[in-house]
Order: C-alpha cells, then structure tokens, then sequence
C-alpha cells in the first residue's frame, strides 16, 4: 500500500496524549520497512511532547491548534487566514509521497489531505474523511489489548508488527530534571506516581478517594507518593490533598508533560485512572495499577506487574454514552481497599524497586539516543 521508493511520509495523529502513545510504534515500524525515507509526524501542541524524541523520526510538525481556536474565538479573522496559508505551504512545499491518517477524523483526514501526498491512507475515516483518502483501512483488533488498532493499521500497510514496542523515549535534560527531582525529595528507595486526572469526567474516580488512597499509602505503606498532572488540573489537584496529612511530592502544574513522563519513568508503581501519563508507564517497563470503566482502551496487562481494576459491568465500555444517569457506577465500584491492596501487591513483586533503564534511547534508535527532531510550528 506504500509505494516502496516513498521519500517522504507522513503520520498524522494530532492527539490525544495517550493515543499518540498507543501509536508511537507506528514510527519505528515505518522505519524499518522504509530506513531511507524522510518520516515525519503531525501532532497538536498539547500531545506533540509524547512524541517529539522518538527516534526513528526526521520531524515533528505541530499544529497549534489552541491558536487557531483563540484566534476564531477572538474575530482574529486576518490572522486565523495567515496561519491557514501558513500551514497550506508548509505542508504542500514538504512534498508528502504517504499521508497516514491514523485518527481518522474531519480535522486529521484534512491535513492529511492538505499534504496534496499521491497517496493518504486513513484508519477507520469518518465525519467525512472518507471522501480526501485514497484508500481506508477498516478499523479492527483486539479490543482486550494495547495499541491493537495500530498493530492491525501497520499489518495492513504491510508493516512488520513482530516487535512493536511503544516508543516515547525522554530528552537528556528531561531525565535529568525527573533526577533531581528524586534525590531532593529522598525518593531513591522509590516512589508511587499518582496520576488522577484526565479531561473527560466520565473517566475520573472519586476525588476523596484518591486522598484515602495518598493517605494510605504515605502513612500505612511508608512509600513516597507523587501526584502529577497538568495546570488546569491544580483545584482538583489541592482538594484531593487537602487534609491528607502525609508527605506529598506534589508537582501538579509544575512540570511539562515531557517532564512529568521522565518522573514516570523512576516511579515504582503508577497508579492512574485512562490518562496519558497513566499509559506511559508500560512504555518504560513500569509496574502500574490503572482504575477503568466507562473506557478500556485494553484489558489484557500489558507488561508484568500491571494490575487494571474494572467493574465488569456489562455496560462497561460505553465511552462516556452514560446509561446511568451520570453516576458513572463503573468507576464507583472501584473501592480504595482495592487500589491499594492491587499497588500493595505490586510493590511486594521482587524487583519492584528496581530503577528503571535508561529511557533516553528508544529501543531501536538508529543514533542510540532520543534525538532532538526538528520541530515546525504551525501557529
């Protein structure tokens, strides 16, 4: 389906976090089939940092799609026009051989699109992106497993799947910010990442539970605790740990989400509801507990040491379509003796202590380290 004298390819999933993610091993599987082409991806702002270091990319463009939005938002009518313009030559003067849409939606068939490549494959094209795609591949996979629609993208494009390892290594000066970061606050011995948050609020788990379950595991455990999350998340963020009464390493809105993944990468145990950070884990070989219900983007562990709590409920997954009156009962089930008992046993594995490798390399970089991509802003 790919032209096998293709120069240059581009990917576009421009979010969310832990999609991009779930993707990333799309870029060395391109790598390998392609070793000479100029490889690229496309990504909003907000996610661009999960993927900047990979190392099988020549590029990273990203569309400040925030920008854009203030723009409309604001009557900034000369200026949303400029930036169109903008993003119209830089994609066409690229000269694309392979658009991949692996989102599939309005917004990313139309960058794709916009490349004018020969050839845009989209995954699942819908919100009328079938139309700008000269082939759709159907979704399909395993639903229980990790990334299983991007394994089934990669076969279809006839891409060899036998290793595909999620790939976010972090930068030289990311991992050592997460060092400095252990060694001030004492966490050698290791330390619990908890990383609550998320946008949708059908995925959120009791907030007074999270402070029972900090509580607990500060005060019974004696284990070092730290809470991660992004700026909009810093209310949430103080009334989860109002009261909580145990030493707390709390850098919520204090890191950047390239940051926040180089902590997770040191952490002992991660325990997280269906967020970005929370997937990380299983990209740098951590233990972690994750609290699941109206979405199971898997089900199946995918790594050793990783326990997901799920309710069962037979409406369960149904993607924030609430047949419950808003109650999410899914992630209600969830009881605080369960995630703490699930991070308990975790810690308890022999080797759960053990740091982590070094992360600054992919797991097949061509350099041996994460490289630092050319960055294109389309603002």
């Amino acid at each position: 389906m790919i032209p096998r004298n293709a120069r240059k390819i581009l990917v576009v999933r421009l979010s969310a976090r832990g999609d991009l993610v779930f993707a990333s091993p799309l870029a060395g599987a391109l790598r390998r089939r392609h070793p000479d082409a100029h490889i690229a991806w496309a990504a909003e702002e907000r996610a661009a940092d999960v993927i900047r270091h990979n190392p099988h990319l020549d590029e990273v463009v990203v569309w400040e799609r925030a920008a854009w939005k203030r723009m409309l938002r604001t009557g900034r009518w000369g200026a949303l026009a400029r930036a169109a313009a903008d993003l119209l030559d830089r994609l066409r003067g690229a000269r694309f051989d392979v658009a991949i849409d692996a989102q599939g939606l309005l917004r990313s068939g139309v960058l794709a699109f916009l490349t004018g490549a020969p050839v845009r494959i989209g995954l699942g094209s819908r919100e009328g992106s079938r139309a700008l795609m000269t082939e759709v591949i159907e979704r399909a996979g395993d639903a229980r497993r990790i990334a299983s629609e991007y394994v089934h993208l990669a076969e279809a494009l006839g891409l060899d799947t036998r290793s595909f390892p999620l790939e976010i290594p972090r930068s030289a000066e990311e991992v050592r910010m997460a060092a400095r970061v252990v060694e001030r606050e004492g966490l050698e011995a290791g330390f619990v990442a908890v990383c609550p948050f998320t946008t949708r609020f059908h995925k959120h788990w009791r907030e007074e539970r999270w402070s029972e379950v900090i509580r607990r595991l500060g005060a019974g455990m004696r284990v070092g605790v730290v809470v991660l999350g992004g700026p909009g998340d810093r209310g949430a963020a103080d009334r989860i740990l109002e009261g909580v009464r145990v030493p707390v390493v709390d850098l919520v809105g204090r890191t950047a989400l390239g940051q926040a993944a180089a902590v997770v990468s040191r952490c002992s145990v991660l325990v997280g509801v269906d967020t970005g950070l929370g997937h990380m884990a299983h990209a740098y070989g951590r233990p972690a507990v994750l609290l699941f219900g109206s979405n199971t983007p898997y089900l199946d562990p995918p790594g050793p040491g990783v326990r997901i709590l799920h309710s069962g409920r037979s409406c369960s997954p149904c993607r924030g379509k609430l047949t419950c009156d808003g109650r999410v009962d899914c992630m209600r089930d969830i009881t605080v003796d369960e995630v703490v008992g699930a991070v308990g046993a975790v810690l308890r594995e022999p080797g759960a202590g053990a740091p982590p490798r070094d992360f600054r390399a992919g797991r097949a970089g061509r350099e041996g380290r994460a490289p630092n991509l050319p960055v294109v802003r389309v603002s």
